[in-house]
This record gives structure tokens, C-alpha cells and sequence, in this order.
């Protein structure tokens, strides 16, 4: 049998090898210019960036003096998560916020609301005068702390269905608790609503943080809408008319009810973009690529995307919201509701979730600031974040609140979705640590808690995240 012609035809053996090894060879080398032809460029566009950058301000403390508590504020530490990290292929950076003095992100809105209204005259230290303020934790301690060193007093109204630590902390820093079943903010018993109520109230018979007075509050105008301050003057002294330079001090020195009210106050934006925002562009030398935050009054991140889309138009800002919070679906589909808030299907009266700190169902003036850089949100379930706080604690031994768990958990969630492996940088926030969540009274850190309202505890959670392939 005769092959046809066309099949007999070949090379020689030797030349048939030595043109496969030089077809091998030039593919390596192609492969390999490409590789390095990629990795100058991002090298070259990094160093182009640092080289535009001022010269960083933040300097290591060992050998400064700071002023007082008020002076730990803020700077706090860039901290890259190596687990996470190295099993994603990018690099996952938390500002540590935990690190402040109060424990929390919340010292930055609180040391801002308070010095903005010394700044416009509304409150001034060491004349009695008292801030109260509606949150479920964090916030109360941080304003608790500020207002010990700066010379007021505090009135915190909160849910009695919070963590018991955030209350032993508030009456250790000598705070004011009242205690109150959670409710919506359209009820007059929220607790927001009565914090307004009891500032209002300051000064008169009625305040229940005061013996039965011998004063009488007044209302002090002021530019915002949100902020309420009354005062023990006599009503002669509120109105508009002029005043002598002793009966201007006087009336200065009279103790004040200062509603702070977080949710709406702007200084609450501007404490994040004047201050977490700048840090952050500054610690990475202007190398991020994505900005994950979570939101309750959605100060953080209206305040700190905002500043950092200012500076690189094309970072990816998302949005983390735990189970039974409204602000997902707003971002997604431009409504405020969650099926879980249905008639009939919640285990608490607020926003249906063991975690703490972000998570709300109304739109805030703070977080319509941010809606304009909102890029993405991701819904974080309870088991993911409950998953996620194990998780740290067993690789990488940071013990974190249920907020930071929740961030972490979303900043997965965004590498997956873009399909990112090749270094890049998702910066995001921890907002506490775990300490303030572990009681009997704490759902996120009792597993009995979570064993009766059937949420797992499963590591292999986020195990299985991680091991996903990426839709990109």
C-alpha cells in the first residue's frame, strides 16, 4: 500500500526538532516580554503617581507629644490582611480605626461635631452644658470620651437591645444611659428622636438628666436644620437683639443642650473627608483601586469616597450592607426596603441583623452624599460576617467587630466580581474591634445567641468565597 504524496513529504527528523525547539523558545520569550512589558508600565504608572505625591505628614508618635486625648484621633494604621491577600492574589489594606481612643471610627465624627459647633459659637467647655446624642454604641463612647476632656457632659439614648459592653463603657466615661426598646424613626419613642427631646428639654423641669430645675430652656438658632441647642439664659437673651460685651458673656457661659444628631449633621461628612479620606490617599501614596465601607448615617462613606474619587476618577467605590437594611436595594434598584422587614418575619425591631453599626432602612442626609459615588454594593449575610470575624481571628489573630467582618466579606465579594488577581489595592474599614460584642446580652460574639436564631458558625464560608472563580 502507497502512502499518498502529500503525507510523505516532511522535514528531517533533526530539522523537525530543532524548529520546534526554536518555536518553544521564541513562545517563552514572547510570553515572558509581555509579562515584563506589563509589569513596567504598572511599575512606571505607580511611580509616575508617587512621584506628583507631596511628601507624606504622617509620622510615627514614639517620639512626639500629642495634646491630650483628642490628639490620638485619627492617623490611625493602614493594616494589610495577609490571609485574605495572599488567597486573592490582590491586597486587601483596613484602616485600623479600632485604634483610636474611643475604640472606634466614631472618635472622628464626634471630635468634629463637637469642636464645629464650638467653632460657631453653640457650645463652649466648662460651663455645665451637656451633648446628647441618639446611637447604638460606638458614637455614644466617643462622644462620652471627647466631651470628659473637653469639659461637658453626655446623654446617650439607646437601644436596650445593644451589647452590653458599649453600656459599661458609657457609664465608666461617667455618661448619662437611658435605655430604650428599639422603634422606627417615625415614632416619637426612637431613639433619636428622644435624644432631639431631651436636648430640647435641657434646662427645664422636664430633663431627666437634671434635678427638678430652677431653669427654663430656650431654643438658640442655629444654620442647620438638624442641629438643635437650647440654653438657661433668659429668653431676653435668645432673641435677635443686641447685647452688651458682659451680657455677651453671660449668655455664653450659661450651660447648653447640644443635640449633636450624627445622621443628618454634615460635620459628620466632612470629619471623613477632610480627615480619613486624605489619610488614606496619602498612606497608599495614591495607589488604590477600590474603597469598600459600610453605612449607618453613611458619613464614612459619603465623606471618604467622595474625597477619594476627587482624586482618582476611576477608583471603584461599593457600598456593604448587612441583611434587613434598605441601603442595598437603594443602590441597586433605587428603593429603601428589604423583604426581611416584611409584616411578621423579624427577630428585632430594628434593622433585622446581628450586626452592629451600619445597616439602616431612611435615607440620611450623609449617606445622599454618597449615592453619587456608589459604584457597587454588595448584601452581607449574618453567616458570612459571622464567618469572616473566625476567620481573622484564626489566620490572621485580629479580633474585629461585626461591621469590619461585614467590610471584609464585601471587599471578596468585589475582587470576584471584577475578576481581580494581579495585586490590586482595596482599602477598607475596621470600624472596632470584638471586645464590645461578646456578652450575653451582644448577639455577634455569643454563639448561643447565634445557635438559637439558627446562624452558623462555619469558617469554610469564607473558605468557599475565596475558592470561587472570578465572573470576570
Amino acid at each position: 500500500m502507497h502512502l499518498p504524496r502529500f503525507i510523505s513529504i516532511g522535514l528531517p527528523a533533526k530539522a523537525t526538532n530543532r524548529y520546534l525547539f526554536y518555536g518553544v523558545l521564541l513562545g517563552l520569550a514572547v510570553s515572558l516580554t509581555t509579562t515584563s512589558v506589563i509589569d513596567y508600565f504598572q511599575q512606571r504608572k505607580r511611580k509616575r503617581a508617587e512621584l506628583n505625591f507631596e511628601p507624606r505628614p504622617i509620622e510615627l508618635r514614639s517620639d512626639e507629644t500629642v495634646e491630650g486625648v483628642v490628639g490620638l484621633i485619627g492617623n490611625t494604621p493602614l493594616v494589610k490582611i495577609k490571609s485574605l491577600s495572599d488567597a486573592l492574589g490582590v491586597e486587601i489594606l483596613g484602616k485600623a480605626e479600632f485604634m483610636n481612643p474611643g475604640g472606634s471610627v466614631k472618635d472622628r465624627v464626634a471630635l468634629r461635631m463637637i469642636e464645629d459647633a464650638e467653632e460657631r459659637g453653640l457650645l463652649h467647655p466648662h460651663t455645665g452644658s451637656r451633648i446628647f446624642e441618639g446611637t447604638v454604641g460606638s458614637t455614644g463612647i466617643s462622644i462620652a470620651t471627647i466631651a470628659r476632656a473637653k469639659g461637658y457632659e453626655a446623654t446617650i439614648i439607646m437601644p436596650d437591645d445593644v451589647a452590653e459592653e458599649k453600656v459599661k463603657a458609657l457609664l465608666a466615661l461617667g455618661a448619662h444611659v437611658e435605655r430604650v426598646r428599639p422603634a422606627s424613626i417615625v415614632d416619637k419613642k426612637q431613639f433619636v428622636n428622644l435624644a432631639r427631646e431631651r436636648a430640647k428639654a435641657f434646662g427645664s423641669e422636664s430633663d431627666p438628666a437634671k434635678s427638678p430645675g430652677t431653669h427654663h430652656g430656650h431654643l438658640i438658632p442655629t444654620a442647620s436644620s438638624s442641629v438643635l441647642v437650647t440654653t438657661t439664659a433668659n429668653e431676653t437673651h435668645t432673641g435677635n437683639g443686641l447685647m452688651s460685651p458682659k451680657e455677651e458673656r453671660e449668655f455664653a457661659l450659661k450651660p447648653r443642650g447640644f443635640f449633636a444628631d450624627q445622621f443628618e449633621n454634615r460635620s459628620n461628612y466632612y470629619a471623613h473627608y477632610d480627615g480619613t479620606g486624605p489619610e488614606i490617599w496619602r498612606q497608599t501614596s495614591g495607589w488604590l483601586d477600590a474603597f469598600v465601607s459600610g453605612a449607618g448615617t453613611g458619613g464614612t462613606l459619603a465623606g471618604t469616597g467622595q474625597f477619594l474619587k476627587s482624586q482618582k476618577k476611576d477608583l471603584f467605590v461599593a457600598l456593604t450592607d448587612p441583611e434587613g437594611s434598605g441601603l442595598y436595594n437603594k443602590v441597586k434598584h433605587g428603593v429603601m426596603f428589604d423583604r426581611k422587614e416584611a409584616e411578621g418575619t423579624k427577630r428585632r425591631h430594628q434593622v433585622d441583623t446581628v450586626v452592629e453599626g451600619i445597616g439602616i432602612n431612611r435615607l440620611t442626609h450623609n449617606f445622599e452624599l454618597a449615592l453619587p459615588v456608589i459604584d457597587d454594593a454588595f448584601r452581607i449575610t449574618d453567616a458570612e460576617a459571622v464567618a469572616m470575624s473566625r476567620y481573622l481571628v484564626q489566620h490572621d489573630g485580629l479580633f474585629l467587630g461585626s461591621s469590619s467582618a461585614c467590610n471584609l466579606v464585601a471587599c471578596i465579594k468585589l475582587v470576584k466580581k471584577l475578576g481581580w488577581n494581579n495585586g490590586q489595592r482595596v482599602v477598607t474599614i475596621l470600624c472596632d474591634s470584638g471586645t464590645r460584642h461578646y456578652s450575653k446580652v451582644g448577639r455577634f460574639w455569643n454563639d448561643d445567641y447565634l445557635a438559637r436564631a439558627n446562624i452558623p458558625i462555619d469558617m469554610g464560608i469564607i473558605d468557599r468565597l475565596v475558592a470561587e472563580p472570578s465572573n470576570a
